[in-house]
């Protein structure tokens, strides 16, 4: 039993904040301090965030909810954000992305989490994790918000894709964003339309909210669109922001309608999978250096760095693989590289990249 409760135990987190300090400086061990901390609360640590499963709920036939409690360590977090989860499996510590679906001022966190096919770690949270589970999450990061300022909104998720938008969705109703909003769900399966119900919920709570979902692998019926993403089913959209996110092919889709003709509003785009190695791109060999390994090897213009440092024996720091979170990023000391997911060349030496998904363009060398 614990010897003290986690309401207790989440008030403590700022009153550590002298301990913190010592352990910056060295003075004291960080491990040696979570040791102790843990044997007054199991969620209890100096900087690490732990938290405890309360509750699981289905979403949808292939997708479940799972509200955790987080210890006083969840820094500034807010939906539509991401955090990597991680849990050991078979000796192993397996970390995986997933988005805040909900984040309230108790200290409750939900995150919404997709069955994958062959998924090592989703497949076994969704149907191995009890309540009760503490789980360690790193910190929130991500770059989508919601455009409080715009005349309208329109949201296009494809398949996970809804749970970022969910989150930013919720929280800009009800803290009284009235300005029209339309949320288009593209699905493959009707029993795949992730928190259906709460979304039919707000749309009639809200007048200013509209939803839609688009069916790719069976006959629409209703009001339901079909087929994947089409000009046609956003032709009449009067929104001046954008807010779209999904696998890369469906957000490279979405770019390309949005960039073809001049628009006024913001946009913000976010894939959860890698973009495909580009074989329109000529095969080109490339001197990859990586300053602090002191190191260097032949590299291909077509791969992103995170796969060829780790093929030349490397261990970089990663997470999502997606281009999601920033756990692999590093800076460019020389050189240039291309976005994977835009084309876009950077060249500006100490820019951060994330590896995931620059490719080299160039000789160059990076701060690895």
């Amino acid at each position: 039993m614990p010897l003290i409760p986690l309401s207790l135990a989440r008030h403590l987190a700022p009153g550590l904040k002298p301990l913190r300090a010592l352990a910056e400086r060295a003075w004291l061990r960080e491990a040696e301090v979570d040791f102790f901390l843990a044997a007054l609360h199991p969620l209890l640590r100096l900087n690490r965030v732990f938290a405890r499963l309360e509750a699981r709920q289905w979403v949808a036939d292939d997708m479940l909810a799972l509200t955790f409690r987080v210890n006083g360590n969840a820094r500034g977090w807010r939906p539509g954000q991401h955090v990597q989860l991680h849990q050991t499996l078979d000796g192993v510590r397996l970390g995986r992305s997933y988005s805040l679906t909900a984040v309230h001022g108790d200290g409750r966190v939900e995150l919404a989490i997709k069955r994958q096919p062959g998924g090592r770690l989703s497949n076994r949270l969704v149907d191995f994790l009890e309540i009760g589970t503490l789980v360690e999450m790193g910190q929130a990061d991500g770059e989508l918000h919601w455009p409080q300022e715009a005349a309208g909104v329109l949201l296009l998720a494809a398949g996970s894709g809804i749970t970022p938008v969910l989150g930013m969705l919720r929280e800009a109703l009800a803290q009284g964003f009235t300005a029209p909003v339309t949320l288009l769900h593209y699905v493959r399966q009707r029993g795949q339309r992730a928190f259906a119900d709460e979304l039919q919920a707000l749309a009639r709570r809200y007048p200013n909210f509209t939803v839609r979902w688009s069916i790719s692998g069976e006959a629409p019926v209703a009001d339901e669109l079909t087929g994947r993403f089409q000009v046609d089913h956003v032709r009449h959209s009067v929104a001046s922001d954008l807010l779209a996110c999904g696998p890369h092919g469906f957000v490279s889709l979405v770019r390309q309608w949005w960039q073809a003709e001049p628009r006024q509003g913001s946009v913000q785009l976010e894939a959860f999978s890698a973009a495909p190695v580009n074989t329109a791109e000529p095969a080109r060999q490339v001197r990859l250096g990586f300053a602090r390994a002191r190191s260097e090897m032949q590299g291909d213009s077509r791969y992103n760095l995170l796969e060829q440092a780790e093929a030349h024996g490397l261990r970089p720091a990663h997470g999502c693989r997606q281009g999601v979170c920033t756990a692999c990023t590093c800076q460019l000391v020389s050189g240039t590289v291309r976005d994977l997911r835009t084309g876009a060349l950077f060249a500006e030496p100490g820019q951060p990249i994330r590896l995931c998904v620059s490719a080299p363009h160039s000789d160059l060398v990076i701060d690895l």
